[in-house]
């Protein structure tokens, strides 16, 4: 780890050992940066605990916010800094549900602290899979055994009901609610809507300019109105045996149908195969058997989500526009890349538009 991290070593220990159960002091190791993920700045961080006159090693894991602008748009006024959003959310989360969240040590809203807000988890180990390379094609996915990829898959579709059962009014929940509209798909799709065309500018990106319109012109009744994690994949779950240990990355939480969330699982499903030219392996539901299986966990039935589907390539594709508009202003790319445009994201889109 290079030594920008070092200015924050000696405040974080003093912080750390105000918070830790019993500690008398605290040691911090070497930083370690995952790779993956632009919303928030993530570290590893082995730590030494001494309590009671005995060292302890631990490990915790920080998340602190960027200098930049929010990466996703904000639900509603002021919901601008994503840490705050992600520890609030997994608070509630936890307190609320049996759903697997990383147990939380603190939020620090001081940007004096470490220079911007933060907060800090316990580290659970386990298997994530990745996107670079795609997880349908290499590691501990692609390396296991039928029953154990259908296992994980049943796992992730049921943790997501598990979400969706969550009473959000009751897990007050209601700051993510916006005095401007009534929750739900027809304010979802003004949020992505003005959030894309801040994004492109001036820039024209006809995938997303006819999906919004079909979108549009297509808006259905919601189902429902609850508690969507945001971004629903098995890439922001730790696995331990096949199952999950730990749900993750709650930047983009939203109030919505549920079907928002499943769109998205599956919008990924459709990426991490069909946008590579990646066949499904053996053990791997099919789409439709998902859909059917989470519509099992959830007790309900689930009608066609291909209109949920195609507005997760919008997001994806938008989301992937605010990336590279960060790398360019950061200097990393040259300001006449065309990487917002082509990309897998919107050969996703492209691909699910060929449907309509």
């Amino acid at each position: 780890m290079s030594d920008d991290t070092e200015p924050i070593r000696e405040p974080l220990q003093r912080w750390l050992a105000k918070r830790l159960p019993g500690a008398e002091k605290v040691r911090v190791g070497e930083f370690e940066r995952p790779t993956g993920g632009f919303s928030a700045v993530t570290l590893l961080i082995p730590i030494q605990v001494l309590r009671d006159g005995v060292e302890h090693d631990e490990q915790v894991v920080l998340r602190m916010e960027t200098l930049e602008s929010a990466m996703y748009p904000a639900q509603a006024p002021g919901l601008d800094v994503e840490v705050d959003i992600q520890f609030r959310s997994m608070q509630a989360i936890r307190q609320a549900s049996s759903v697997p969240i990383a147990p939380l040590i603190g939020y620090e809203a001081d940007a004096s602290v470490l220079g911007a807000p933060f907060f800090v988890m316990d580290f659970v180990p386990g298997e994530v899979p990745r996107e670079n390379p795609i997880y349908t094609q290499q590691g501990f996915f692609a390396e296991a055994a039928p029953e154990q990829r259908r296992r994980l898959l049943e796992d992730g579709l049921r943790v997501l009901a598990d979400i969706h059962r969550i009473d959000w009014r009751t897990a007050d929940f209601d700051w993510l609610a916006s005095a401007k509209a009534e929750p739900g798909m027809a304010m979802q799709l003004d949020i992505w809507e003005h959030f894309t065309r801040r994004e492109l500018g001036d820039r024209v990106h006809p995938g997303i300019d006819s999906a919004i319109e079909w979108l549009r012109d297509r808006l259905p009744p919601d189902s429902s109105i609850g508690l969507c994690w945001g971004d629903a994949r098995p890439g922001n779950m730790i696995w331990q045996d096949f199952r999950c240990a730990c749900v993750t990355d709650f930047e983009n939480i939203s109030l919505g149908p549920p079907e928002l969330d499943l769109g998205w699982w599956l919008m990924f499903d459709r990426w991490s195969h069909e946008t590579y030219g990646v066949d499904r392996l053996p053990g791997e539901p099919t789409r439709d058997e998902q859909r059917d299986l989470y519509a099992g966990f959830a007790g309900r039935d689930v009608a066609d989500t291909f209109y949920y589907e195609l507005f997760a390539a919008v997001r994806y594709a938008a989301i992937v526009v605010r990336v590279m508009n960060r790398l360019v202003d950061r200097g990393d790319l040259p300001g006449d890349q065309r990487l917002w445009l082509q990309n897998p994201a919107s050969t996703c889109l492209e691909q699910l538009l060929e449907s309509t």
